[in-house]
């Protein structure tokens, strides 16, 4: 276990981690200072929790931004291949059940 000092917003920090995140804990600590800064810049001198706040409001909001990733196609195999088949079977009965539905009854008198 390891303990990392910190510095965000000209305040020390002492975090413990495992070893190997220390660098990883140290570059999102740069991150959030960054925006610390940047919250000082845009309140003036105000107090050290609505910088916080607005620096976490910003980050957020950058994380708002960030598209959702999305999982791969599962890899086709001879099980996917009869669930599809079945699902499109099951599809294509609604579809017609459907058409059916929306055509005319004929003439009507």
């Amino acid at each position: 276990m390891a303990v990392v000092s910190l510095e965000v917003g000209g305040r020390p920090y002492e975090l413990a981690c495992r070893d190997d995140e220390a660098p990883r804990l140290r570059a999102l600590a740069a991150v959030v200072d960054a925006r610390m800064a940047d919250a000082t810049r845009m309140l003036g001198p105000t107090n050290e929790a609505r910088r916080l706040l607005l620096a976490a409001l910003m980050l957020a909001d950058e994380l708002a931004e960030v598209p959702a990733p999305t999982a791969p196609p599962p890899a086709a195999d001879d099980d996917d291949t009869a669930g599809l088949a079945e699902a499109l079977d099951r599809l294509a009965a609604r579809l017609e059940k459907l058409a059916e539905a929306l055509e005319p009854a004929g003439p009507t008198t």
